[in-house]
């Protein structure tokens, strides 16, 4: 119990701090640019025509909302990841007791499965039970495009989106979640383990923080190529809830996830979102200033 309300207040400080970076993300993954382009450089040192980054988003944000405007949607984030990491440690603890009779060798393929799935239906279990509120928090934020008001707190919104879409509406966008996040697992894991054990000697030194390090890496690469399945389900949260940034001309309504992912793909923005700095311009689109968007 004391190791999990640790783990709350833990996760809750880092909630706070990383809230304004997920809050530019996500308006950022929808679509809007309040930015017009402008001459920059690159890693490389060339000037080129890129888009606003983090800093300069934040800035514009604190101008319009103050600095208290960064931390739209957080009372629910927060509610998200207090509830999130109470679930997921109880099922762990049940995981364990109900699988202590099967053991398997540490570092064996068959242990990395094991671990796995554990992990997986615990992070499962917590995304199904947490994602009403991830959806607020996700609406909150969008508002900013707007300058709506509908979503304002955690039970208004509660009350706002079972009144409009039933209990179906706390749900939109879980199953690309749950699938990018078990995808982005197992490929974490099992690309850490085939490199631990046929690239990595035990009799080399230090050989316990490069195996942390080789896991921090596939973790990196698993979320990069399951990054898709994240900004689907961002934008089908939003889609059609009656927010701007919702509608045409930022979003087309999609009925299906599958449609949204065929739009997306179709459009050339899978990755839209995935970098906060030395964000280039998208191939081929114009950048519209009266609707701060690109088409």
């Amino acid at each position: 119990m004391a190791d999990t309300c640790g783990q709350v207040l833990l996760g809750s400080g880092l909630t706070v701090l990383s809230h304004p970076l997920m809050y530019i993300k996500v308006l950022i993954q929808v679509g809007h640019e309040p930015l017009a382009p402008s001459l920059g450089r690159n890693l490389f040192g060339r000037q080129v025509s890129q888009l606003p980054g983090l800093f300069a988003y934040a800035k514009h944000i604190i101008k319009i909302d103050g600095k208290a405007g960064l931390f739209k949607g957080l009372g629910p984030r927060l509610c998200a990841g207090s509830i999130g990491t109470i679930v997921h440690s109880n099922v762990v603890q049940v995981g364990l007791v109900l699988g202590g009779q099967q053991k398997a060798v540490e570092g064996s393929l068959q242990h990395v499965v094991n671990e796995t799935t554990k992990e997986m239906i615990a992070r499962s279990c917590a995304t199904i039970v947490t994602h009403p509120f991830h959806v607020i928090t996700l609406r909150c934020m969008v508002q900013f495009i707007g300058r709506e008001t509908k979503y304002s707190g955690v039970f208004d919104s509660i009350v706002t989106v079972y009144r409009e879409e039933g209990v179906l509406g706390f749900f939109a966008g879980l199953i690309p979640r749950l699938l990018g996040d078990v995808l982005s697992l197992w490929i974490c894991n099992l690309l850490a383990h085939l490199i631990n054990t046929y690239a990595i000697d035990d009799s080399m030194s230090h050989t316990g923080e490069i195996k942390n390090c080789s896991q921090a890496v596939t973790g990196f690469f698993a979320s990069m190529l399951t990054y898709p399945f994240v900004l689907v389900s961002n934008l089908m949260a939003v889609n059609n809830c009656g927010l701007a940034g919702g509608l045409p001309p930022y979003a087309s309504v999609c009925p299906t996830w599958v449609d949204c992912w065929r739009h997306l793909s179709r459009e050339g923005n899978m990755s839209r979102g995935n970098s906060l700095f030395f964000r280039k311009l998208p191939a081929g689109k114009m950048y519209a200033v009266d609707q701060k968007r690109f088409f």
